[in-house]
């Protein structure tokens, strides 16, 4: 027996709708003897619906031929593609791409065939909006949407269309609606209709507007309002698989079609936060989709066992999937995808779940669904029970493993329940099936109140609660979860003894935190749904003052309370993990400003990533979720990164409408740089630290004009970053360090600054200014502009100085700042008295001016520490000395970054508690006095 032989008696063998099709049509061998071998792809479905395309151009319509064409080509394709399967030649995505595709084709053909009679006989409709004939769309939801469908799939489909309206052209004229109602029921004829060649595919219009009581075809504005009025929560679901089959891409009316639809779907469908109330959702509706597959199987003999529907079957992994699109697809558009193993893919990547359990959920999927293909093609019928019959199992066993290996029934079934087991084990695990695990949501006993012997403040904080009008306007549900938070939030706290200083104050921040957001259901979802997020959100509370107020500002954060796969990735490889935030900014972006301006809402999305950029370092810096916390030094590089990163996206995104206003020609670059000073430009950013910003150009010093188009820029990148929105602000920005302070221009030609900053005629910087420069960089912007500065930095910096000179004029400088920083209290403030963190910075900035034109080591922007370090190799400072300052410096920003976090206005401390910062400010002031001769303080001069 020849290889094509055996193969073809494999398939006879597993799928007699195959063997009655090939008796009945044996010259269909010859054709499968070639085509087999041939992968299943648009070119050959193409191929085998050529009659069909052939009686388009036929001046007479045949439609009973026509059908019987589709109806044959529709065989064909279903022996070309078991042939390949079966015989293992055919992957999972190429059946169900093949099976998809000939659908989308198959309806196209259609279509083109029904309008050719309803033109000649009613005329077109046209649309008024695009002047041109207006399109019947179909979406393909379901499998079809997809690009799954199975082999013995129906479809779903739903028919819209875009405005009422009369048909023209013909002497008789139809409204829209009844010309697409003539259309779609025509269509479903020719798709779904028996004759003696079968049929193409059976069609559900069920998931239209209304379903079966609704009208066949709808109008884009009755979608909208159905949508808004009535739409419920389980077609969210369904339309996350909708997809425009027709008109199909590449078609004219293709483009204006998709968008359209999508417009009115995306805000359906997806929300603009994190949606954590779709888990109950969808747990509801799995458990009655699982009660009627129950029901079903128990009222038919041998149809025991669902692999779509039962327990641990393709709809639990489908909804899995599902549940991650509706909670993140409104804010993140990579899970806007339909195909159930790309979404997958995206939660292994993202870390959403653990990569060996969705490795897991994949392997498991391909094995039902190839499962699957094998139960339908023994009779072409859709059906997704396992057999009862020993005979048809042990075919099934065989078919799994292909012609050239064999299988016995019992480990095929064994192999079978493991994958359905762990289907379930994750399904039950993600929609926290365990009622254990779950908050206990019933009315709390009559009477209950936290301890007041640990809860004094907060035992009050309840009563007042419990009797307030927020309390009692809020939905049932709602003050239940709210009401069992508090009292699982105290038990919690109860139980810790080792912080039972702070619980009362944790309780407290918990209750400002509820009292936020419980107007907010998916917020409450996600503490109410997650005991992890509960404990994580706790201890962030009692850890930090700053961070419980910034959680309770921004409550979509909870989101990154639930695993600590983030901060390990940003811990770990920081380059790597900045560039995918970038991405992920820049593919958000894009959606919002796609189609138009959008700039409002890219202004929410930048505030909302630096909000969650910023938490993440948060979390890393307090433990949370990492095996050890974060150095302050690591902390600060992380939200340095971070601004750089808003500010060269706020660039990109603000230049071409700046450039647009001006009639520049598209993709002009600008040379224009954004230079950070201060706090950024060290790479010593705080949470709430504002920026110090210089803009810089590159143009003739003439031309008027470019100032004109670089000042508008800065404007708007200023509103950007400063703008306070629905979402909350970025930054506080301070531009007085540019030449001339405040009374400057707000940009700066390159030229210009080079000739302030090398004092090149009667406008020239003050020593001050150079000293502020010994910390500044290039943070965004155009990098050529970015390297003059350097240069220019460079050449300041390595000038010679008069030593003596330099001396007086930094002390007095110093003064002044300790002038505008007075300290009435008896404490120690960690930044601007003397022996604080303001004299190592002048001590360093005074080694950089007066040496680095013999050291040039100390003109690189390394930090303070670093600098000090090479302060003491090149001779400068003592390396003890400079190792001492460098501890106490480290320490210092340590101890003010501590007292930030806990919420303190002024970060000053009782040093006769402190014996640690004692010795470190002993060997400062030491430091200072041995290079200045003289305090830094004038007071004590």
């Amino acid at each position: 027996m020849t290889n094509f032989a055996s193969q073809i008696e494999f398939l006879k063998q597993h799928s007699s709708y195959a063997q009655r099709w090939l008796n009945s049509h044996p010259e269909w061998l010859e054709w499968l003897s070639i085509q087999g071998a041939q992968k299943v792809d648009v070119g050959g479905i193409r191929g085998l619906l050529g009659p069909c395309q052939e009686a388009l151009a036929s001046p007479e319509q045949d439609e009973a031929q026509f059908m019987a064409s589709l109806r044959l080509a529709r065989q064909r394709l279903m022996l070309w593609i078991a042939f390949r399967d079966l015989n293992g030649k055919a992957d999972l995505k190429e059946v169900t791409h093949a099976l998809s595709h000939f659908a989308e084709e198959a309806v196209v053909l259609s279509i083109a065939y029904i309008r050719e009679d309803l033109q000649r006989r009613f005329g077109l409709p046209w649309s008024k909006v695009t002047d041109a004939e207006m399109p019947l769309m179909v979406v393909g939801m379901g499998k079809l949407g997809g690009l799954e469908l199975n082999l013995s799939s129906d479809i779903d489909l739903i028919f819209l269309y875009e405005h009422e309206g009369e048909t023209q052209g013909a002497p008789k004229s139809l409204s829209h609606h009844e010309w697409f109602t003539r259309m779609g029921k025509r269509l479903i004829k020719l798709m779904a209709e028996h004759d003696e060649n079968g049929f193409v595919f059976r069609v559900d219009m069920r998931l239209r507007p209304n379903g079966d009581s609704g009208p066949l075809v709808c109008s884009l504005d009755m979608l909208e309002e159905y949508l808004l009025v009535q739409g419920r929560e389980w077609e969210r679901y369904a339309w996350i698989k909708g997809r425009l089959i027709a008109p199909m891409p590449g078609a004219p009316a293709f483009a204006y079609c998709e968008r359209e639809l999508d417009q009115l779907i995306r805000p359906f469908v997806y929300r603009r936060h994190l949606d954590y109330g779709v888990i109950a959702s969808i747990r509801d509706l799995h458990a009655q989709i699982q009660h009627e597959a129950d029901k079903r199987s128990s009222n038919h003999h041998g149809r025991s066992k669902d692999i779509k529907l039962g327990r641990g079957g393709i709809r639990e992994i489908e909804f899995l999937a599902q549940m991650f699109q509706l909670m993140r697809g409104g804010t993140d558009p990579r899970f806007r995808i339909r195909p159930t193993l790309e979404v997958l893919d995206l939660i292994k990547q993202q870390s959403i779940l653990p990569a060996e359990e969705v490795d897991t959920l994949k392997v498991a999927y391909v094995y039902l669904r190839r499962l699957e293909h094998r139960i339908q093609v023994w009779e072409d019928q859709q059906t997704h029970y396992l057999p009862e019959d020993e005979v048809a199992r042990t075919r099934l066993a065989s078919s799994m493993v292909g012609p050239n290996e064999t299988q016995e029934q019992k480990d095929f079934l064994s192999e079978l329940d493991q994958h359905q087991a762990a289907v379930a084990q994750y399904f039950e695990k993600a929609f926290v099936l365990d009622d254990a695990e779950r908050l206990d949501n019933t009315s709390l006993p009559v009477g209950w109140e936290p301890d007041s012997a640990i809860f004094s403040e907060s035992a009050a904080r309840w009563l007042t609660w419990a009797d307030s009008y927020k309390q009692k306007q809020l939905p049932e549900k709602s003050r239940l979860i709210f009401n069992n938070l508090i009292r699982k939030a105290a038990d919690s706290l109860q139980a810790d003894q080792s912080i039972s200083d702070c619980a009362d104050l944790t309780l407290l921040r918990f209750f400002d935190l509820l009292e936020a957001v419980a107007r907010r259901s998916a917020y409450l979802s996600i503490l109410s749904e997650y005991p992890r997020a509960l404990s994580n959100v706790l201890d962030l509370l009692k850890a930090s003052q700053w961070g419980a107020e910034y959680l309770t500002r921004h409550p979509h954060l909870l989101d990154y309370l639930l695993n600590s796969h983030t901060e390990k990735a940003l811990i770990e490889h920081p380059e790597q993990y900045w560039e995918e935030v970038k991405t992920t900014l820049d593919m958000r972006l894009d959606d919002v400003m796609l189609d138009g301006d959008g700039s409002e809402q890219a202004m929410d999305i930048l505030r909302v990533t630096h909000h969650t950029e910023t938490f993440i370092t948060l979390l890393a810096d307090l433990g949370i979720g990492v095996d050890h916390e974060l150095s302050v030094e690591k902390v600060s590089d992380h939200l340095s990164a971070l601004a750089d990163l808003i500010l060269q996206t706020t660039f990109e995104r603000v230049w071409p409408g700046v450039a647009k206003k001006f009639d520049l020609p598209a993709g002009t670059t600008a040379p224009f740089a954004v230079i950070s000073y201060g706090k950024l430009g060290g790479k010593e950013l705080g949470y709430a630290s504002d920026l110090d910003l210089v803009f810089l150009y590159q143009a003739e010093e003439a031309d008027f004009a470019a100032q004109e188009i670089y000042a508008l820029l800065a404007k708007r990148m200023i509103n950007w970053l400063t703008a306070y929105t629905s979402v909350g602000s970025l930054f506080e920005i301070d531009t007085r360090l540019r030449p001339n302070g405040s009374a400057g221009f707000l940009v700066t030609n390159a030229v210009a600054f080079k000739k302030y900053q090398l004092r090149e005629g009667d406008n020239a910087a003050w020593v001050w200014e150079h000293q502020a420069l010994t910390r500044a960089r290039f943070s965004a912007g155009c990098e050529m502009v970015g390297t003059f500065f350097d240069d220019v930095r460079f050449e300041v910096l390595s000038q010679k100085r008069d030593i003596g000179q330099l001396r007086l004029e930094i002390l007095e400088m110093r003064r002044k700042v300790h002038a505008g920083h007075p300290n009435p209290s008896a404490d120690f403030d960690l930044k601007h008295d003397a022996g604080g963190m303001v004299d190592i910075e002048f001590i360093v900035q005074f080694l950089v001016l007066g040496y680095s034109n013999t050291r040039p080591q100390l003109i690189g922007n390394l930090g303070n520490i670093a600098l000090l370090r090479i302060a003491g190799e090149v001779g400068l400072i003592q390396m003890q000395t400079a190792q001492e300052v460098g501890d106490a410096y480290r320490l210092l920003r340590a101890r003010q970054h501590r007292l930030r976090l806990d919420g303190a206005d002024k970060t000053r401390v009782n040093l006769g508690l402190e014996p640690l910062l004692v010795e470190a400010r002993k060997v400062v002031l030491a430091l200072w006095q041995e290079i200045f001769l003289a305090p830094s303080d004038i007071g004590k001069a």
